[in-house]
């Protein structure tokens, strides 16, 4: 039967006309085709009808050249042309899981063929083992059946050559029977392949470790011998028993990108024994226990009962929001604006196309004053009006020197863009009092009104850290947000950066240059600090450094250039969560007097999470450029650990009670290298929370 449906392949192969060599000529046969059987869908007549028939005929045989490369690369084991053909194509697309006429899998040659590289290659793009194996003794008489076929095959394609006179189906029997003989090779070589291969090594490196209150997360490596097959599947087991006897669950990992298992709806405060085994076309190999041999699922605020410090807290302060709404909506001073939200709603646009016309306000140059740019971004391009200029409004032109509560506060403001008009209408009551702060912060308002107005936009985007100022006293707050959309906007062009910045002409000296020539040489900077303050770290648990130094109106935090709204900090794990053991440990260690804690024994999850301190230290201080000998009088932040979203929590590690803040004036011995940057504390604590 085997030996019937190779001979229908190829006299099917043999009536065929010559096609494309490769799936890449295929294409670009596709590609001309189409063009030529491009009609008018708009009619449904019988020409279009055919067309259609046409390219569908020739998709499916492009996809039908696709798999069929993919085969004749895993068989003459070339990977580049392997990994070639997984990124041009989808796993549907070439029938990565359908088996050939042959009942075989391009995983099954692979593997069959020891081809390591190649076979992590399919796996890694979803590539299954054929179901047809269902048994060793399946697997082997159907490589033996292939192999006697192909054997017969040759054998009657030689006896053919051998005695017919050379003539054109000569010539013809001659090339299937090299084929045939490379093929029957092939067989072979899969064949013996199998015999020859074991079952696997058990894997390395299994660590198992608590990932919360209700589970516990394994991670492991490749058994270091494969014993001549590669290795296509992994089992998680685990038991309250260290016998695993009765087991109490298990599952298979196929998909191999990672290695890792997280066991989930466990019980809190038992212990839960893991193991783990690897699986090859031989069956399973032995299982290798986890170290530590156990772990119990728990969290570090077991240990007192702790509440999550922000739980409840959003809900508070939108709450307590809304009271003061409900103070103020019978207000006087509301009546007149009474239905002036509601028109606002409608006139704003949703989108940006009918930014900066004509009759707008925005001002061209700046007197002596306070004002307020946005800057919006797409790409390397730039929002400008249609003088091309950056977008900029007054706040107050009397303003000589902008105090760091007014800046604090604008930054504040800028978490309630939808609710300028409100903020308005409340400091309006209050302006009785003609405080000179409110008067100043009333002007704010309006300016941010003016500008959302002016944009047709309400969310101006995130405040930069620190206000452009110039000699002349011009003082700049400037906003920055990043469009992604791709909508075509009238009325508005976008600037290339570059063309911007070379095509104004300034105003003022290199010596002495204006708040807005210095932002636009800076402009690249603050693009860049503005996407990566909107960065997240990856899941895990970090070490972070604690370090502040003071001025006369603000404290500030040393953060890295790359991340600013995280503290410098270094990953020690990959688990974000601190079990109850861990913690108790981390207790009695910062209770000690003596400068060197006591190590914890082995093959604990206290003496893993020890190991990684260490090595977290060492790298940590030489980030920070401080010498490794004064770690000794450092000291980890024992009062909590800082959860950020359930994904990321942090450690942090303090320097002595007198270095952790440095006054002005004070010399800091230790500069950190370059890469860093301080923000004020109140900047900080808001791009965390963004």
């Amino acid at each position: 039967k085997m030996t019937q449906q190779m001979r229908d392949l190829q006299l099917a192969q043999a009536r065929k006309p010559p096609g494309p060599s490769s799936p890449n000529a295929a294409k670009r046969l596709y590609r001309n085709l189409s063009g030529k059987f491009r009609v008018n869908y708009t009619s449904f007549d019988e020409g279009s009808l055919v067309g259609r028939g046409e390219k569908e005929k020739l998709r499916k045989s492009y996809l039908f050249q696709s798999n069929a490369a993919l085969f004749e690369a895993v068989e003459l084991q070339d990977l580049d042309r392997v990994q070639e053909l997984l990124k041009q194509y989808s796993p549907e697309e070439l029938d990565l899981n359908t088996p050939n006429s042959e009942g075989l899998l391009p995983l099954d040659i692979a593997i069959m063929t020891n081809n390591a590289p190649i076979a992590r290659a399919l796996l890694q793009a979803g590539a299954k083992e054929s179901p047809h194996f269902v048994s060793l003794e399946s697997r082997s008489l159907h490589l033996s059946t292939l192999v006697r076929e192909a054997e017969q095959r040759v054998n009657e394609l030689t006896a053919q050559v051998v005695n017919e006179a050379p003539n054109a189906d000569c010539s013809e029997k001659e090339k299937q029977l090299k084929a045939w003989e490379w093929r029957y090779r092939l067989y072979k070589r899969m064949k013996a392949g199998f015999e020859h291969a074991r079952v696997p090594d058990a894997p390395t490196n299994v660590h198992l470790s608590v990932a919360s209150s209700s589970s516990v997360q394994v991670t492991f490596w490749e058994p270091l011998s494969v014993n001549s097959a590669v290795v296509t599947k992994y089992k998680v087991e685990w038991s309250c028993s260290p016998t695993f006897s009765p087991p109490l669950g298990e599952a298979v990992i196929d998909k191999l990108k990672n290695l890792h298992f997280t066991i989930r709806g466990l019980v809190s405060g038992t212990a839960y024994y893991v193991q783990v085994s690897a699986y090859n076309m031989k069956g399973w190999g032995p299982p290798q226990a986890s170290v530590p041999p156990f772990a119990i699922p728990s969290n570090w605020r077991e240990y007192d009962g702790r509440a999550p410090r922000r739980r409840g807290q959003a809900e508070a302060l939108d709450h307590l929001l809304g009271q003061v709404k409900t103070v103020h909506q019978h207000c006087v001073c509301h009546e007149p604006c009474k239905n002036q939200p509601q028109s606002r709603k409608h006139s704003v646009s949703k989108s940006l196309k009918h930014l900066f016309h004509p009759s707008s306000k925005f001002l061209k140059t700046l007197k002596r004053g306070l004002y307020l740019t946005a800057i919006f971004y797409k790409d390397d391009n730039i929002l400008v009006t249609h003088e091309d200029q950056i977008p900029v409004v007054e706040i107050d032109d009397t303003y000589s020197c902008l105090l760091m509560q007014d800046f604090l506060w604008f930054t504040k403001v800028s978490c309630m863009w939808d609710e300028i008009l409100w903020l308005r209408q409340c400091v309006t009551v209050s302006q009785s009092s003609c405080s000179c702060i409110l008067q100043t912060r009333f002007k704010m308002l309006l300016a941010i009104s003016q500008m959302q107005g002016l944009l047709g936009i309400q969310d101006l985007g995130q405040v930069f850290f620190e206000p452009v100022k110039d000699k002349q006293g011009n003082i700049l707050i400037v906003t920055l947000k990043e469009v992604k959309t791709n909508q075509t906007f009238e009325s508005v062009r976008w600037v290339p950066i570059c063309k911007l910045q070379t095509s104004r002409k300034s105003v003022s000296s290199p010596e002495e240059p204006t708040a807005l020539d210095t932002l636009l040489i800076s402009l690249q900077d603050k693009l860049a600090y503005h996407q990566r303050s909107s960065h997240a770290l990856s899941p895990g648990l970090y070490l972070g450094y604690l370090k502040l130094c003071s001025a006369v109106d603000q404290i500030r935090v040393l953060v890295p250039e790359r991340l600013p709204n995280i503290l410098c900090h270094v990953k020690i794990r990959s688990n974000p969560n601190i079990s109850r053991e861990e913690w108790e440990w981390l207790q009695k260690m910062a209770s000690v007097e003596e400068p060197v804690p006591v190590e914890p024994e082995a093959e604990t999850s206290q003496n893993h999470l020890f190991q990684e301190l260490q090595v977290a230290i060492k790298e940590l201080m030489t980030l920070v450029n401080i010498p490794l000998q004064e770690a000794k009088d450092f000291r980890l932040y024992s009062q909590e650990v800082l959860d950020f979203g359930g994904q990321v929590s942090f450690l942090l590690l303090l320097p002595p009670s007198d270095d952790v803040c440095t006054a002005p004036g004070q010399n800091n011995p230790y500069t950190p290298r370059s890469g860093f940057l301080t923000l004020p504390l109140q900047i900080f604590e808001l791009g965390e929370e963004r």
